[in-house]
C-alpha cells in the first residue's frame, strides 16, 4: 500500500513539474514575442524617422552657405524627370526622383524653358517657384532652338535659314580640317578620332548640343555659333566627368550610344531601359540591330526598315556590323547621355515599339518574335 502511495505521489510530482516547465516555456515565448514586437516596432519607427529625415534633407538646400549661383538651361519640352536630372547634375538638388514625386505631390507644373540662375542655397520650393516664372528673351537680337535628336545637316539648315549664312558655307567650315584641329585643341571632349576615322560622316555630329541659343548680335559669325553650341556640350559632359571616367567607354562612344538611345526612345521613362538593351548586346558581342542606324547609313528617314535595308553595306549599319557606330547618328540631349551612362540592370536583349506607341521588351528571340506576330504582323 505504501509503495502505491509513493508511486502516486511521484506521478503527481512529475505532472506538476511538467506544468511548471510548460509555464516557464510559455513565459519565455511571451517574452520572445514581446521582444520581437518591440524590435520590429522600433525598426519601423526608425525607418520612418530615417525616411522623414532623408526626404526633409532632400527638399532642403543642398548647401545653405553657397554664395555663387549656377547658370542652368532648361530645354523646351523638358519633362519633370528631365528637369530633375538637370538640377541634380548641376548640384542644385540632391535627388531627381524625390524632385519628381515632390512636384507631383504638390501638384506643381507650368515650368518654363529658359536659362536660370539658381543656387544650391535654394530649397526645392524656391527652385520650383523660379522655374515657373521663366525668363523672357527680349534682350537678344537672334535666337534659335535645336530639338534633341536632330542630324547635323538638319541643325545647320535650320541655322542657315535664320541667319545670313549659307548652308554650304557652314558645311564647308565643318569639313575644314584646319578649323576642326583648332577645335580639337580647344575642347577636351574632342579627340583626333573624329578626323582619323574615315567612316565618320561628320566630325562634329553628336557634339552640337540641342538647346535654345541666344545672341546679342543679329547675325553672329558661324564660328561663334558653333563654339557656343560646343561650349554647352562640354559643360554638360564636364558635369558627368566622373561617370564617364568610371565607364568602359570614351566620350565619343558615350555620345554614339546616347544618340541611338535618343533615336530609339519614345519618352524619358524608357531611355535607361533601352540603354540596358544596348549594353547587354555589346557585352554579349551581339549586333545592336538598331533601325535608326539604318536611316543614318542611307542618309534618309525611313518609316519602316525592310530586310533589304538591314543588308546595306555601310559602316553605320548595326545589323551587319557589331559594336557601336563609328560616331553619333544625331545630336542627343542630356537625358540620353545620362541614360547611356546609367543603363537599367535587366536581361532584355530585344524591344519593339508598336504603332500605337507601346513598348515591349523581351529577353529571348522567341519572345520577341511572339511580340512581333501579335503587334506588327496584325497591323
Amino acid at each position: 500500500m505504501s509503495d502505491k502511495k509513493d508511486q502516486h505521489n511521484h506521478e503527481e510530482n512529475q505532472i506538476s513539474g511538467k506544468l511548471i516547465e510548460k509555464q516557464k516555456e510559455a513565459s519565455l515565448v511571451r517574452k520572445i514575442v514581446l521582444i520581437c514586437f518591440v524590435v520590429i516596432l522600433l525598426s519601423v519607427v526608425g525607418a520612418a524617422a530615417g525616411t522623414y529625415v532623408y526626404i526633409t534633407n532632400a527638399i532642403g538646400p543642398v548647401d545653405e552657405e553657397a554664395e555663387e549661383a549656377t547658370s542652368v538651361e532648361i530645354p523646351i519640352g523638358s519633362s519633370t524627370s528631365g528637369i530633375g536630372n538637370i538640377l541634380e547634375s548641376e548640384g542644385l538638388i540632391s535627388n531627381a526622383t524625390i524632385f519628381r514625386y515632390y512636384v507631383r505631390y504638390k501638384n506643381e507644373g507650368g515650368f518654363q524653358a529658359g536659362e536660370y540662375e539658381l543656387s544650391p542655397s535654394m530649397d526645392m520650393d524656391e527652385i520650383i517657384a523660379a522655374l515657373k516664372e521663366g525668363r523672357v528673351y527680349q534682350d537678344y537680337e537672334f535666337s534659335f532652338t535645336i530639338p534633341e535628336g536632330r542630324w547635323l545637316e538638319t541643325i545647320i539648315n535650320h541655322i542657315a535659314e535664320n541667319t545670313e549664312h549659307e548652308y554650304d558655307e557652314f558645311m564647308e567650315l565643318l569639313s575644314d580640317e584646319d578649323y576642326l584641329r583648332e577645335l580639337i585643341d580647344e575642347y577636351a571632349m574632342l579627340d583626333e578620332e573624329i578626323l582619323e576615322d574615315e567612316d565618320i560622316r561628320h566630325p562634329l555630329e553628336g557634339y552640337l548640343f540641342p538647346a535654345r541659343y541666344d545672341f546679342t548680335e543679329e547675325n553672329p559669325e558661324m564660328e561663334e555659333i558653333l563654339t557656343t553650341m560646343l561650349d554647352r556640350t562640354q559643360g554638360i559632359l564636364a558635369n558627368m566627368a566622373d561617370e564617364i571616367e568610371a565607364s568602359e567607354y570614351t566620350v565619343h562612344e558615350i555620345l554614339s550610344m546616347a544618340s541611338i538611345i535618343e533615336a530609339e526612345s519614345i519618352g524619358d521613362e524608357e531611355r535607361e531601359t533601352i540603354s540596358g538593351v544596348i549594353h547587354n548586346r555589346l557585352e554579349d558581342d551581339m549586333p545592336l540591330q538598331m533601325d535608326p542606324t539604318i536611316a543614318y547609313a542611307q542618309n534618309k528617314h525611313i518609316s519602316r526598315t525592310t530586310r533589304d535595308d538591314t543588308q546595306t553595306d555601310h559602316p553605320y549599319n548595326t545589323y551587319v556590323n557589331r559594336g557601336l557606330t563609328p560616331g553619333p547618328i544625331n545630336n542627343p540631349g542630356q537625358n540620353s547621355i545620362i541614360a547611356a551612362l546609367n543603363p537599367e540592370d535587366h536581361d532584355y536583349l530585344y524591344f519593339y515599339h508598336s504603332e500605337d506607341g507601346q513598348s515591349f521588351f523581351s529577353e529571348t528571340y522567341s519572345d520577341h518574335q511572339d511580340v512581333l506576330r501579335e503587334h506588327r504582323d496584325n497591323n
